[in-house]
């Protein structure tokens, strides 16, 4: 083989192995910041690792709002209409949010029974559901029809 071509050769061997390192690379910490998305049905199922940092979607149930009047300490309740899931925020909620409107929430579930909250969205509109939301009541939905049969 002609030394010329052979050290061609050698640099894309190199430049092919150097992209697929830093290929490898990014891809392994984009997977730890993945952000799982689940309903409140989906905690209590058990399909949420406590101490995950994810993303939990319903509706805020009427009635389950509390604040500290000492502090920015926000106590609330997320439905997905068949199961509830307390969550503590700390911080000014959005404009937007109110009882009976659909959240999703980005934090850390401490256990099965606490989420704690570091950002809250609220919708935008009075027709909008976030699609998430959505999926997981018309999911809760299916599974409860499921166990009624």
């Amino acid at each position: 083989m002609n030394p010329i071509r052979r050290r061609r050769l050698i640099l894309i061997l190199l430049g092919l192995s150097a992209v697929g390192i830093a290929s490898a690379l990014v891809l392994l910490a984009l997977r730890q910041n993945i952000q799982h998305f689940v309903s409140p049905s989906d905690v209590d199922a058990g399909l949420a690792e406590a101490g995950r940092r994810i993303r939990i979607g319903g509706i805020v149930e009427e009635g389950s709002l509390r604040r500290a009047s000492d502090s920015l300490d926000v106590h609330f309740v997320v439905t997905d209409r068949f199961k509830t899931l307390p969550v503590h925020f700390r911080g000014i909620l959005p404009d937007l949010f109110r009882e009976g409107q659909s959240v999703v929430a980005t934090g850390v579930l401490r256990d099965r029974q606490l989420f704690e909250a570091e950002e809250v969205l609220a919708k935008h509109d009075e027709n909008y559901i976030p699609a998430e939301v959505a999926d997981a009541i018309a999911r809760g939905k299916a599974k409860q029809a499921e166990a009624q049969q």
